[in-house]
């Protein structure tokens, strides 16, 4: 048996980890050491951010231009909207982005506030606006917002403060369950009385997640996760046209032409598209046979016109969001910032996946936007708005901010003159 000197190389402090470097591939070992830079998360949440919001852009000119001009005479009438929203939205985004968390913090218990009175008011007849079955939109006059979306993010905001302010005694079950869990249910309820399921699951998803971070303990979920499927199934069961879209999701062709209507064309959509697509514009579903093609249903349109490598395109970039806000989340020491920053991811990556399984007909047909891509300003403005604090979350940890501020630094600096004298010069 061979036994090899101290100072022999395979005996040293990282040999091996040298020699897994060595032999790792290049690509590989660059894009590791990309990934750690300080600054990557927020150029990852930046340049997701703004791909998504351009690829909804486009799909809402393309997906509603037969719809805007039947209805307005005017192909261009929706998207113009969504382009108001956009120019009220990236505004917002970018004053969220550096908000200081003290003055962020102190809108929490107002934000709550509003957020349940505005709840309360679609409840009001004669205020509250019924859609598709759904009594979840406040109208006043010609303006009429949704209630339930600008509540996805004050839930968060204000749990993620509660639980910041009570960092050290989350070991205590009863300070992880008050004020929050009969905050958020109180908005769930108020929610469930408009009949819109679709937003009850993702708030409750919302709820869980924040009791996940926090530390709860798993019996709870196991409790939570039984009774609100009891309440949904019984939810579901007492109107007609829920009970058919839960028992034929699975089979839409099932019921073509009544609740499986819109998933099958979803299905034609996704399926006509191939890989590549028909081209932007060249979606066939548009003309009438997808409802709801620039709202709920535009990732099918999305599928038809960009095809697989479109639609991965967008899942992918939703992920991107979600690792890079998950990094962020990870090294700050900031309690506040690390259950901000989870909630915001669960909720815009809960409602992709939710919208994404409707169009696969994978999940029933709940009514569940997808965020930055569907038409509609009660949803974009509040996803804006999170993904502004996320971004300016990621540009504020000390080692990316002192990333940002060495390169003004150097920028700043007015560059060398170099002089070269020939022969002869003076």
């Amino acid at each position: 048996m061979t036994t090899l000197h101290p100072d022999h190389p395979a005996r040293q402090p990282g040999h091996d980890q040298a020699r897994v470097s060595r032999f790792a591939p290049s690509w590989w070992t660059t894009l590791r050491s990309a990934m750690d830079r300080p600054l990557t998360p927020y150029y990852l949440l930046l340049g997701a951010s703004a791909l998504l919001l351009t690829i909804g852009l486009i799909m809402v000119l393309s997906a509603s231009s037969v719809r805007s001009f039947r209805i307005y005479d005017d192909s261009y009438a929706i998207v113009r909207r969504q382009l108001m929203w956009v120019a009220l939205g990236i505004p917002a985004a970018w004053i969220a982005s550096r908000l200081p968390y003290a003055a962020l913090r102190r809108l929490a218990w107002p934000g709550l506030a509003v957020s349940l009175v505005l709840l309360a008011l679609v409840q009001v007849p004669g205020l509250g606006i019924t859609v598709n079955g759904n009594t979840n939109w406040l109208g006043v006059g010609p303006l009429a917002i949704q209630p339930s979306e600008v509540a996805k993010l004050a839930l968060v905001l204000w749990a993620a403060h509660v639980y910041a302010l009570k960092e050290r005694r989350l070991d205590q079950l009863h300070h992880v369950m008050v004020p929050v869990v009969p905050g958020v249910l109180a908005a769930i309820m108020l929610v469930v009385l408009g009949s819109d399921l679709g937003t009850a699951l993702v708030l409750f998803a919302i709820l869980l997640a924040m009791l996940w971070i926090v530390g709860a303990p798993s019996r709870l979920f196991v409790f939570s996760s039984s009774v609100v499927g009891v309440v949904a199934l019984y939810l579901a069961s007492t109107s007609t046209e829920r009970r058919e879209r839960l028992t034929n999701f699975v089979d839409p062709f099932k019921d073509y032409h009544d609740t499986g209507w819109q998933p099958a064309h979803g299905l034609y959509a996704l399926s006509t598209g191939g890989w590549t697509g028909q081209g932007i514009g060249g979606s066939t579903q548009k003309w009438g046979d997808l409802p709801e093609a620039h709202t709920d249903f535009i990732f099918a349109v999305l599928g038809e016109e960009l095809g697989l490598v479109g639609t991965l395109l967008v899942i992918g970039l939703f992920l991107t969001i979600a690792y890079a806000a998950t990094k962020v989340a990870l090294r700050t020491q900031d309690p506040f910032v690390r259950y901000m920053t989870f909630g915001i991811v669960v909720w815009l990556l809960g409602q992709m996946i939710i919208n994404v399984g409707m169009v696969l007909a994978l999940l029933p047909v709940i009514g569940i936007p997808l965020p930055l891509i569907s038409y509609g300003g009660s949803a974009l403005l509040p996803s804006l708005v999170a993904l502004g604090l996320l971004i300016g979350f990621a540009r504020r940890e000390p080692e990316a901010a002192e990333a940002l501020a060495s390169r003004r630094r150097s920028g700043a600096r007015e560059p060398a003159t170099v002089s070269v004298h020939g022969p002869g010069s003076a």
